[in-house]
């Protein structure tokens, strides 16, 4: 498989998961609805595993453009690559909420908040303050990137060598990584901990005709984008300092 094209379909995946775990878990009628924070976490982190699994052997599996971002300021990803990673993650994450949507399309519309009806697609502070929303992501990416970085070796070796990322270290840890950050740091913002899941959604949120759907809310669009890349870099310095 293209690694560009494992990024896309691993990040679809993902998306396509997690969206799902947070439709069940809060929009009216449905199997899941009131499954609460555990549900949610718990859905979110076994998403990644899924796509790991996928997109591991063929990408490295980034997944997220701060993984991405943190491995080429470390030196262990090439830049060249990044651009076309994180287009197909963006590209990913949008068909991930797309086909969410599609499934749950009947159950969006019973939904009578428009908060409830963008959940599924994008993140949202809890207490609505920049300042803390950005330190909340920031602090959130750094705990991914900086163990990612600890835990990976620098290729995955096989008949031939791909780029280094969560696949290198088994789905398993990364879940479990994931799985923890929601429960212990996710109570503020979401924890998007990845522009591409939530820029994409986001987009699609905006292009879908959901109705009474309202604002998708892109005066807070840059609070994920911003925290991520600010966490991962600074994780890549922290990793580059302790050698």
């Amino acid at each position: 498989m293209n690694p560009f094209i494992a990024e896309y379909i691993g990040t679809a995946i993902l998306i396509l998961f997690g969206s799902g775990v947070v439709a069940n878990a809060i929009l009216p009628g449905t199997k899941g609805n009131g499954g609460g924070l555990i549900a949610i976490t718990t859905g979110w982190a076994l998403a990644v595993f899924c796509g790991v699994v996928v997109a591991g052997p063929y990408s490295g599996a980034h997944l997220n453009p701060a993984v991405t971002l943190g491995l080429a300021l470390t030196g262990k990803f090439g830049w060249a690559l990044a651009p076309g990673y994180i287009f197909a993650q963006v590209a990913g994450a949008m068909t991930g909420a797309f086909v969410t949507w599609s499934m749950y399309r009947d159950h969006f519309d019973l939904a009578d908040s428009s908060g409830l009806k963008r959940a599924p697609f994008c993140t949202d502070p809890a207490i609505r303050n920049f300042s803390t929303s950005v330190i909340s992501e920031v602090v959130g990416t750094f705990v991914l990137v900086f163990v990612i970085l600890y835990i990976t070796g620098a290729n995955l070796e096989g008949e031939t060598k791909v780029p280094i990322g969560l696949g290198s270290v088994g789905a398993i840890p990364v879940a479990f990584l994931v799985w923890v950050i929601g429960l212990s740091l996710g109570g503020t913002t979401g924890y998007a901990i990845n522009p591409a899941r939530d820029f994409g959604p986001r987009l699609v949120h905006q292009l879908l005709p959901i109705k009474g759907k309202g604002s998708s809310d892109w005066g807070y669009s840059w609070v994920p984008i911003l925290g991520p890349i600010v966490g991962a870099s600074i994780a890549a310095g922290v990793y580059l300092m302790l050698g």
